[in-house]
């Protein structure tokens, strides 16, 4: 599904452990010493030479102060533990209650969404992506709640033959620009973090072969109903192929078609799932489908539908100045583009990366992250926090179409001023 080779901006700048922070602050892992604990081996060897010059002595007494510090002032503790990535930072509140204290302070400030992505071709027994996150999640800022992990379908299934799936990239940062990758390994994962206000909701539902109707009251279970506070639903689909699926996805996505929330994805080769208890039972060939919803007043969001007549550079801006004119915050906000397999450089006459480049034009510091996939499910609609609508009738929207691109802006609120 999605990725690129750089971190996203969830948190401060990653430094390890060795380097300096700016500031003059140094972070090293030092053990605060108890009463009942002797002084680290390179303090007693200052102490020692203490015995025999001045310079020892003043060595010993910077130690002890040094360790005070580290082992009483919050406030500077904090300051030295918000350097550290998550990782570190776990291991680091280890040491004592009051570092565990901090540390537990500093996670709850890392509200940002991170990413880790890649699109390099790796050898023939390890995915790119998989390897990036080997990498990456040593140095993120956060400690995500959800993950949202998509990647082309040979990062599970093996470098078998497979139907064809062509990718997105998003871009890492702001000066780099999504690329809509159509050949080779490709994909990302997005770390949601606990964010103040917003609620992640993930589901599963696979079509049972012994019953047509879908109970419905799965859907208060998994947030979708009796939810006030529901404003966005992405949806994929998966094995759309089997029969019944695209019955079974209309069965889903009618009873959700509300002006109030934002409906968007489209159709997947295949999904796994660490928590998912139907993740293992169903057979390889099930059909289903698995999302995440986002609930919470403070939340934002704009789709818009790029049909076929979608064919150009002009009409591909016209499509995101309708996104655009949505008036959505761009500050802690990522982008989706889900979009069919029919488009890319051959729909746009063999020019690449159309639809992205019109949309970095008018979001220049929105991440983008999605896929080709083979169906789409969206429209023109806007939700805002007070349920402000544009573009709203009686009539309700068709959500699954065909060769075309569904573009989809989440704004998450505001984050805390640290943060920003």
């Amino acid at each position: 599904m999605l990725g690129s080779g750089e971190r996203g901006k969830g948190g401060r700048r990653e430094r390890d452990g060795s380097s300096p922070p700016p500031g003059g602050a140094t972070v090293s892992w030092v053990v605060p010493p108890r009463a009942d604990r002797k002084l680290p081996q390179a303090w007693r060897r200052a102490g020692d030479a203490g015995q025999g010059g001045r310079g020892g002595g003043r060595a010993m007494e910077s130690a002890g102060k040094g360790s005070y510090v580290l082992a009483n002032l919050a406030e500077v503790v904090e300051r030295v533990l918000g350097f550290l990535p998550t990782k570190a930072l776990l291991r680091a509140a280890c040491v004592c209650r009051l570092w565990r204290e901090c540390a537990r302070r500093t996670l709850r400030t890392r509200q940002r969404i991170a990413w880790v992505s890649a699109l390099e071709p790796g050898p023939a027994e390890n995915h790119a992506l998989v390897r990036a996150l080997a990498r990456e999640l040593e140095k993120v800022h956060v400690l995500p709640q959800t993950v949202l992990y998509i990647a082309d379908a040979e990062t599970f299934s093996g470098h078998e033959e497979c139907h064809e799936q062509k990718k997105v990239t998003p871009m890492g940062s702001s000066s780099n620009q999504p690329q809509e990758i159509e050949e080779g390994e490709a994909g990302f994962a997005l770390l949601f973090p606990k964010i103040d206000g917003v609620k992640i909701h993930t589901f599963h539902f696979s079509k049972d072969v012994k019953n047509r109707i879908f109970d419905e009251s799965k859907f208060a279970e998994a947030g979708l109903k009796n939810n006030p506070d529901l404003r966005v639903v992405l949806l994929f689909g998966y094995n759309s192929w089997k029969t019944g699926a695209t019955r079974f996805l209309h069965q889903i996505v009618n009873p959700l078609n509300e002006k109030s929330i934002i409906l968007a994805g489209g159709q997947v080769e295949s999904f796994t799932s660490l928590t998912s208890e139907n993740s293992h039972a169903q057979p390889g060939d099930a059909c289903g489908v698995v999302g995440l919803a986002f609930s919470g007043p403070q939340i934002q969001s704009a789709t818009v539908l790029l049909d076929q007549d979608v064919a150009d550079e002009r009409t591909a801006e016209a499509a995101m100045q309708r996104l655009k004119a949505a008036n959505i915050p761009e500050h802690n906000t990522i982008g989706f583009m889900f979009a069919c397999v029919g488009r890319g450089y051959r729909h746009y006459k063999t020019k690449r990366n159309m639809e992205a480049d019109a949309f970095r034009k008018l979001f220049p510091s929105v991440p983008l992250f999605g896929f080709f996939g083979h169906g789409e499910i969206g429209c023109d609609r806007i939700v805002t926090g007070n349920f402000v609508l544009r573009e709203c009738n009686d009539i309700k929207d068709d959500l699954l179409h065909g060769y075309t691109t569904v573009m989809t802006l989440i704004h998450l609120g505001s984050t805390k001023a640290n943060q920003a």
